[in-house]
């Protein structure tokens, strides 16, 4: 069973030392470019929120995940305001294939259904239009492309009010 454990002085290396294969790397960024951003919007007290998470099988890292809420970079899209966002997820190399990917989006969504930020409409995400495999996770997992973009990335999502 998986679960969410904050990023913290204890976990931090193992989640920089994880990766995903070399065909992937263009879809996302490293972990260390995640957790910059990461502090940079805890730094910079604005309104926007970010929680980066490590993903565990048991006391097993398999995994990151970052979650965000507002505005977390300055050009993001109109819906980030007051919404939830998905910001980033990998499964390391050596765990995926094996439904760890559709266990984390789920935790995902539990973790932003508790609403730690206050009310929201979406849970938000972006992904690459070629990015067939990420499309049909994101899909299975209820998100719908709304036909707009965040730069050249699909954003889908998901009603939290439903």
């Amino acid at each position: 069973m998986l679960k969410l454990e904050a990023v913290s002085g204890e976990n931090i290396w193992d989640i920089l030392k994880l990766d995903v294969f070399e065909e992937q790397q263009e879809f996302v960024a490293s972990n260390s470019i995640s957790l910059s951003e990461a502090y940079l919007v805890l730094k910079e007290q604005t309104e926007a929120q970010v929680f980066p998470f490590g993903i565990y099988d048991s006391n097993t890292l398999i995994g990151f995940m970052m979650i965000g809420y507002g505005k977390c970079w300055q050009d993001a899209p109109d819906i980030a305001d007051q919404n939830y966002n998905l910001w980033r997820l990998i499964i390391d190399k050596n765990y995926q294939q094996k439904g760890y990917g559709r266990q984390a989006v789920e935790l995902a969504i539990q973790f932003v259904k508790q609403l730690p930020c206050g009310p929201a409409n979406y849970f938000w995400l972006s992904y690459e239009p070629e990015n067939q495999a990420t499309q049909s996770l994101y899909s299975s997992c209820g998100f719908y492309e709304t036909g707009e973009l965040d730069h050249d990335e699909l954003i889908a999502v998901l009603d939290l009010e439903n």
